[in-house]
C-alpha cells in the first residue's frame, strides 16, 4: 500500500509540474502587452493558491470525519463491554 501511494504522490507532483510549465509557457507565448501577461500570471498563481486551500480543506474534513468516527466506535464498543460485565 505504501508503494502505491508513492506512486501516486509522484503522478500528482508530475502532473502539477506539467500544468504549471505549460501555463508558464503559454503566458509567455501569449501575444499582448506586459500588463496581459501580468494579469493572466496573477490569475493563475491565485488559481493554484486556491486549489491548494481547497484541497486541504477537503483533506482536513474527510480526517476529522474519520476521527469522530473512530471515537464513536470507541464510545460505542466501551458501552458494549460495560454491558456485557
Amino acid at each position: 500500500m505504501k508503494k502505491q501511494n508513492n506512486y501516486w504522490l509522484t503522478y500528482a507532483k508530475a502532473t502539477f509540474a506539467i500544468a504549471a510549465i505549460a501555463m508558464i509557457i503559454s503566458i509567455v507565448k501569449l501575444p499582448g502587452d506586459l500588463i496581459i501577461k501580468g494579469y493572466y500570471s496573477i490569475c493563475s498563481l491565485f488559481l493554484v493558491s486556491a486549489t491548494i486551500t481547497l484541497s486541504k480543506a477537503v483533506r482536513d474534513e474527510a480526517e476529522s470525519d474519520r476521527l469522530i468516527n473512530k471515537i464513536e466506535e470507541a464510545k460505542t464498543a466501551k458501552l458494549l463491554n460495560d454491558i456485557d460485565d
